[in-house]
């Protein structure tokens, strides 16, 4: 909530703002709005400029939301989002994910994920049709709850709502979908009780209307005569038959009388048809902030559970404490004589700053407070106790306890260490001396084996990149998009260029990722492209073959000459050291580097560090050690043939780096 106790929200796939006046009139402030339609984004700006005039100010009404870096999207409390119904309605396709025919719009869901996982809000309000529930025998609606509830960490509540059961004359069921972020043992949400009508249609005609309540709005099939079983926008009025209208429709939608149309009677109809029923969404979203409030209030404290990450990040911290040095790796992990002593250890985001004495005692300094308190470390941090915690990291699942290092964290007088955020590449900061050197405020970031294997890049839409495949045909695309084989994405393109397609590299579908790779080599967009090729097209996932692989067929679009072997190589390997310590996929890079090593926790339990000052063995040990791999295709929204408004086709792959 904002510091006036009201609340922030976001406007996804906006339409005409039917969210916006809903969750407006309840005191909320839209942050950002997105929407791609050129006519619905004209009524949109010509009716909130006024309300909202901060949104068109500061060029938060955007367009394409694939386009958009999350990152640039302002903190909020609530995420809203009417995403594409067509892929999932009655009157479509129903290809669901799979509707790639027109802007990918099957899979827009997932950019809803994308922005849900890295802002974290409080809650979410999503709306679509009935028929995703049911869809493909009911396994989409399946995915997007696991999504949300089991990846994401939401709690999810649905109900299908008409819009007469909130007092406005239409039928029009939708599928109300809520989540709460920290809702815990508090689970309870319910929807409002149904409403009595405001109006009838006849209120809506001014006349004797055949129906007390009206026909869902939709788009398409305007005009059928009145006895049509399809027939939506006729009705009996006064005994005659008349068609329905912007008014008519802007009162069975719960719009303002003062709402304005500045488009066609067409478009206007058509919006009106995709848009949501107001007053619906006005009391839905009226109990979720009742509910937001009662979590505020009554949430107890309770034990945080963290993810196998998290606790490794906390490990590491009490075990540079506790050994009071850092040894530094070779290219194969192996423990060189070379090593740090350590002064000091602390976190980027912790005001305790912890100076080591001696092998038995460390001093814990508040940096606000400037107060000290002295700690025997000899027992609490010992061999056998981190062991132990090294242990539980590996057998735990997804987020636990580890009741342990409650006892480590009240006797070092913190609650929280994550020291890694979205934001920074240091996840532990230390001061390092040795006979050479002498630093301070050396950031480290850490990568684990105590898990799964660690990622150097992970996947998102961030680390998607276009081709456009000329010379295929368009009717084709279903046929590609449904091989289902175990090497699909091989198979797909080999499908595609088997009838003629030839993939031509566009570049990073984000334009900051574009700018982030010509940061690192002015030719690195156009290599990561020919990783990409290699990778899926011939399944090479390691970087040393790739490079054996790229220099043996040449460039791929014959345009650019990367030079010697070696050059490519030195190119491959300075990327990987500035996405390991530099840059972000998601935010535009100045080219300096946000830590100056990292440190590698082994399934031993062992912690072996690199430092910029031997940038070689760091280089070599990220080049002999990293992959290509294969993410979500779905959740990740590539892998398919689609078409675009420009009526051309694209395929995506996407880059994803794991050691």
């Amino acid at each position: 909530m904002n510091k006036k106790g009201k609340f922030t929200f976001i406007d996804l796939f906006a339409g005409i703002g039917g969210f916006h006046i809903a969750l407006h009139d309840l005191g909320g402030k839209c942050v950002f709005a997105s929407e791609m339609d050129i006519h619905a984004r004209k009524t949109y700006e010509h009716n909130f400029k006024k309300i909202s005039p901060e949104l068109f100010n500061k060029k938060m009404f955007n367009d394409d939301i694939r386009n958009m870096n999350v990152s640039e999207i302002p903190d909020f409390d609530i995420l809203c989002a009417g995403f594409p119904c067509q892929p999932f309605s009655q009157a479509g396709h129903k290809r669901g994910f799979n509707d790639n025919h027109n802007s990918e719009r099957g899979n827009l869901f997932f950019n809803i994920v994308e922005i849900l996982e890295e802002k974290k809000p409080k809650a979410f309000f999503l709306e679509n049709v009935r028929g995703l529930v049911k869809h493909d025998n009911g396994n989409t609606f399946k995915v997007i709850r696991n999504i949300l509830e089991n990846e994401l960490g939401y709690s999810f509540y649905f109900k299908i709502v008409k819009a007469s059961d909130y007092g406005l004359p239409q039928l029009r069921p939708r599928a109300f979908m809520i989540g709460f972020r920290d809702e815990k043992i508090m689970k309870g949400f319910q929807f409002p009780p149904n409403k009595p009508l405001k109006y009838n249609m006849s209120d809506v005609w001014n006349g004797k209307c055949n129906r007390e309540i009206g026909y869902t709005l939709r788009v398409g099939g305007r005009g059928s005569k009145i006895d049509d079983r399809r027939n939506w926008d006729a009705y009996y009025v006064d005994g005659e038959v008349k068609q329905l209208g912007i008014e008519q429709g802007k009162k069975m939608q719960g719009f303002p009388d003062e709402y304005e149309f500045p488009v066609s009677k067409t478009q206007g109809i058509k919006q009106l048809g995709n848009s949501v029923a107001i007053d619906a969404v006005r009391e839905v979203a009226k109990q979720m902030l009742r509910h937001l409030k009662t979590l505020k209030n009554t949430q107890p404290n309770m034990t945080e559970t963290k993810n196998k990450g998290e606790w490794t990040e906390l490990l590491v911290f009490v075990k540079l404490l506790a050994e009071q040095k850092l040894y530094l790796s070779d290219k194969d992990l192996n423990k060189k004589i070379d090593f740090f002593n350590l002064k000091k250890v602390t976190t980027r985001n912790l005001d305790l700053d912890f100076y080591i004495i001696d092998k038995s005692t460390i001093i814990s300094t508040d940096r606000i407070t400037k107060e000290k308190k002295q700690i025997d470390i000899s027992e609490l941090l010992s061999k056998e106790n981190l062991a132990s915690i090294k242990d539980s990291i590996i057998k735990g699942k997804r987020t636990f306890n580890i009741p342990q290092f409650d006892i480590i964290q009240k006797s070092l007088g913190f609650d929280v260490i994550k020291g890694g955020t979205s934001s920074q590449k240091s996840d532990i900061v230390l001061d390092i001396h040795n006979n050479d050197i002498e630093k301070h405020n050396e950031g480290f970031g850490i990568k684990s084996y105590l898990g799964s294997k660690p990622t150097l890049l992970n996947a998102s839409g961030n680390t998607n990149f276009i081709f456009r495949i000329d010379d295929f045909d368009p009717s084709k695309i279903d046929e590609v998009n449904e091989i289902e084989s175990r090497t699909k994405l091989k198979d797909r393109i080999l499908f595609i260029e088997k009838f003629g397609g030839k993939f031509k590299y566009v570049g990073a579908e984000k334009e900051t990722m574009e700018h982030n790779l010509k940061i690192s080599d002015s030719l690195m967009p156009n290599i990561v492209g020919h990783l990409l090729i290699s990778f899926y097209k011939k399944r090479i996932s390691s970087l040393t073959k790739i490079v054996d692989d790229i220099h043996e067929v040449g460039d791929l679009n014959k345009e650019i000459n990367y030079g010697e072997k070696t050059s490519l190589e030195i190119k491959i390997k300075r990327l990987l050291i500035d996405i390991l310590l530099g840059f972000f996929a998601g935010k535009k890079w100045d080219g300096n580097y946000l830590a100056n090593g990292t440190i590698v926790m082994k399934k031993s339990g062992d912690c072996l560090g690199f430092h910029i000052i031997d940038s070689k063995s760091l280089k070599d040990y990220l080049f002999e050690n990293i992959s290509l791999d294969t993410p979500s295709t779905t959740r990740h929204r590539f892998g398919k043939l689609y078409k675009e408004k420009d009526g051309k086709l694209y395929f995506k792959l996407n880059l994803q780096l794991r050691f």
